[in-house]
């Protein structure tokens, strides 16, 4: 919780209403980002939804009262490299588990050959993503 106001309620309706709707944390890198996945994992924290979204990898968090937290990594290095790339062709979106990603970093693919493989459905998590339930 980033702050509370006495007497409010929770809004168990929250991702149908106007207002913050996440809080976005950006990495350096994609080990970065994937050591933070292993060490919340560890303490039992599980995305609700992971992506990569072609510019980058995203990985989306629930806190008890809904509230979202996304932690992400630019998959080109520098918001100027995404940009060019944006202008020049829009990538698709593929859904990720963040198990199989991390074990092929670990195995040794390069972030670069991670994102493309994300891309290509390699990382795809057994369960399609039911964004209704959480956005």
């Amino acid at each position: 919780m980033l702050f509370e106001v006495p007497g409010a309620a929770v809004d168990p309706d929250k991702g149908r209403h106007a207002g913050l709707q996440h809080v976005a944390l950006e990495f350096e890198t994609l080990d970065d980002l994937l050591g933070t996945y292993v060490r919340l994992k560890g303490l039992g924290m599980l995305p609700v939804w992971a992506a990569d979204h072609g510019v980058g990898i995203s990985l989306y968090y629930e806190d008890p009262d809904r509230n979202r937290v996304e932690i992400n990594v630019n998959n080109y290095g520098n918001p100027w490299t995404a940009n060019e790339h944006l202008r020049a062709a829009l990538p698709g979106m593929a859904e990720i588990d963040p198990d199989t990603l991390t074990e092929a970093r670990t195995a040794g693919a390069s972030a670069w050959e991670l994102h493309e493989r994300a891309m290509a459905g390699e990382f795809a998590p057994a369960s399609p993503y039911d964004p209704p339930s959480h956005f």
